[in-house]
């Protein structure tokens, strides 16, 4: 009798070794394990890269299990709602289409387009045929094909957009997921089953709909809906932009940047995004009682360089811009608050002397001089700089910061005076319909070649401080975002193919046998559907310098 061929598997969840049959799948090595977990499992690390439960095993593996709180289970839960609404829509409205198009209100605003406008009632059907589809338990199949045939399957069911993104992406073989008689591409891991979907919303938002999904903080609730009518705009502005520019897509782009159009998109999107720099700085100018212009936005959101090119606008509008940094208002480090790990909690906007700030800046207003304290780093005391600061009659301060939409910052300050600006990479294209590029991921890229190449950190050390700062920006950014006078998108059409090339020689030092690697192997991965472009093409001023290098401003 023929011995069944077996292997070993190392579950980090219980740390225990377990022998499976070869090409078991990742489902049926859970149920071995006997493992319980409330949200999942609903993907895991092997060998630290991130697969579906689809995924057979022929060697021996490590395994960690992910539910619904890890940042890539949520990712696999998400994208496998896409393809029951996407199911839903197609099953109730045939010859339609859908646009997973911007994340906004803690969920995704949805283009859905039924050939007539979206209804109260359209929205309540989907949402039906949505749980009608979760409640049949229908298994969300991988097939493996050559690209051409995934190519020629997508252009047969009319969807160009995934076949010119398959078409472009270099790759011999393409993954597709089949629900029931629907077909669909996705970038990433899926779930295994319907049933693995236990909560959404769906509700009408301005002309489409937003689909709604579990909080990561807690996967028993959705994520709290949150009106964010500027972003939205933002959002929509930068749609407008793309069909001037006739780039949709990713698939798109890179047929664009084959053809020799690269220069153009660039001298074009870098043109767009001064347009606007200078016609906020009119705004500013236009108010005359402003005298103090707070900026805020998150990590590697381009707010220094932004912040310099408003300056020289302002300047062009005949206001004379004074810039004053936010950390030399650091208390003493003995005042500093801690956190909830007893560590320095320099990212609190406590850190900072809030009384002091409101004291000076009104003093400036009232046309009085002030000496400016300064920040000593070494010693962590706050002292006295010896600077003074006296503001003329067309003098503006230019305040740049994390906290510079909290009320709290400048309370003291009438709100006539202050002019708030978020800036941030909200948007820039989507891999296709159904496949959006989250912000997050701009931002750590261009961190991750920023902290490499000025700050001595290597990939690894970024991506492992990545969650920390994130849970700054959600504990004291996110909140107030929707409170500033103007949103300024940072983010560049063409940004991630002119990242690439750096991006990926930092990631590929990432070894592969570090809690990290899962997230250096997701990014690679990612980049490679797009064509790169040489940053030399790049203007001085452009804001992507800030990262990449050959500025024409100083840091």
């Amino acid at each position: 009798m023929m011995m069944k061929q077996v292997l070993q598997i190392r579950c980090k969840n219980n740390k225990k070794s377990l022998k499976v049959p070869i090409g078991s799948t990742l489902s049926d090595i859970y149920k071995e394990n006997n493992l319980q977990m409330a949200f999942g499992p609903v993907s895991a690390k092997v060998n630290n890269k991130v697969e579906g439960l689809h995924y057979r095993v022929y060697h021996n593996k490590d395994v960690e299990y992910l539910d619904l709180h890890a940042p890539s289970g949520i990712r696999t839960y998400t994208r496998s709602l896409f393809l029951v609404l996407c199911k839903a829509v197609h099953d109730l409205y045939p010859g339609s289409s859908v646009v997973i198009d911007i994340p906004v209100s803690n969920g995704y605003y949805c283009n859905l387009k039924l050939g007539h406008a979206v209804t109260p009632d359209d929205v309540r059907r989907i949402r039906t045929r949505m749980q009608e589809i979760i409640d049949a338990r229908l298994p969300i199949q991988r097939f493996e094909t050559t690209t051409e045939e995934a190519v020629e399957m997508f252009n047969r069911l009319g969807d160009g957009q995934k076949a010119k993104l398959l078409r472009s992406s270099g790759t011999l073989y393409s993954v597709y997921y089949v629900l029931d008689d629907y077909k669909d591409y996705y970038y990433g891991s899926m779930l295994t089953n319907t049933a693995q979907i236990h909560l959404f919303g769906l509700e009408p938002y301005f002309d489409g709909v937003l689909l709604r999904i579990p909080s990561a903080q807690d996967p028993s609730r959705l994520g709290e809906l949150i009106r964010q009518d500027k972003m939205f705009e933002v959002f929509k502005e930068h749609h407008r932009w793309q069909g001037i520019l006739g780039i949709k897509t990713v698939g798109d782009f890179n047929e664009a940047v084959k053809k020799g159009f690269s220069t153009d998109l660039i001298n074009v999107s870098e043109a767009l995004q001064e347009k606007k720099i200078s016609q906020i700085a009119d705004t500013i100018a236009g108010r005359k009682e402003t005298k103090v212009v707070l900026i805020a936005g998150p990590s590697s959101s381009g707010k220094t360089t932004f912040c310099k090119r408003l300056s020289v606008q302002l300047l062009a509008s005949g206001v004379k811009p004074v810039q004053i940094s936010l950390d030399d208002y650091f208390v003493h480090r003995e005042d500093t608050p801690k956190d909830e790990n007893g560590e320095l909690d320099y990212e609190s906007i406590h850190a900072l002397n809030i009384p002091l700030i409101n004291e000076q800046f009104n003093a400036l207003f009232r046309g009085e001089e002030v000496e400016l304290p300064k920040y000593n780093f070494q010693t962590g005391m706050s002292e006295k700089s010896g600077k003074k600061l006296h503001l003329d009659e067309n003098n503006v301060l230019v305040v740049e910061g994390i906290h510079g939409l909290n009320p709290l910052l400048t309370a003291q300050i009438p709100d006539e005076k202050k002019f708030k600006i978020y800036a941030s990479a909200l948007t820039t294209i989507l891999l296709d319909d159904h496949n959006y590029i989250p912000t997050t991921d701009n931002r750590l890229l261009r961190r991750i070649v920023r902290d490499y190449k000025y700050r001595g950190c290597s990939a690894q050390e970024t991506i492992h401080r990545w969650p920390s700062v994130r849970a700054g920006e959600n504990k004291w950014i996110f909140p107030y975002q929707e409170q500033a006078d103007v949103m300024f998108n940072t983010a560049m059409l063409f940004e991630l193919a002119v990242i690439k090339p750096q991006a990926e020689e930092v990631l590929e030092q990432v070894p592969e046998n570090c809690e990290e690697y899962a997230e250096a192997y997701r990014l690679r991965k990612f980049l490679k559907y797009f064509s790169p472009l040489p940053f030399r093409a790049l203007p001085p001023t452009s804001l992507l310098r800030e990262f990449l290098g050959g500025s024409s401003f100083k840091y």
